[in-house]
């Protein structure tokens, strides 16, 4: 069987995969997130489903990665965890020789 990680290695090499993966990164790194705040919660996704007033499948679809939920959805879901949001921007690791630019 296959790993996924060996998998990443070789599609890396596609043309448009590096730049899609890099585009999604978000919403997957966000998807773990939710999924580590409900586990540490001890809440199953129906639990959570029904502190949110939604369904298990709207929970399970927010931690699945594939769509971006609104702000009003990720309080709902923080609540939900017994957490906060909390939104920060970093800077972009630039190449050596790139330009940055100051503020």
């Amino acid at each position: 069987m296959t790993k996924i990680s060996a998998l990443h290695e070789e599609w890396l090499k596609t043309p448009g995969y590096q730049d899609a993966y890099e585009e999604s990164h978000a919403e997957f790194a966000l998807a773990r997130q939710l999924i580590e705040a409900r586990t540490k919660s001890g809440f199953s996704q129906e639990e959570i489903a029904s502190r949110m007033g939604t369904s298990q499948s709207a929970v399970a679809r927010l931690e699945s990665g594939s769509t971006l939920p609104s702000m009003r959805t990720l309080s709902r879901y923080a609540r939900a965890t017994n957490c906060e949001i909390s939104i920060r921007l970093k800077p972009i690791k630039k190449n050596s020789g790139a330009t940055s630019k100051s503020w």
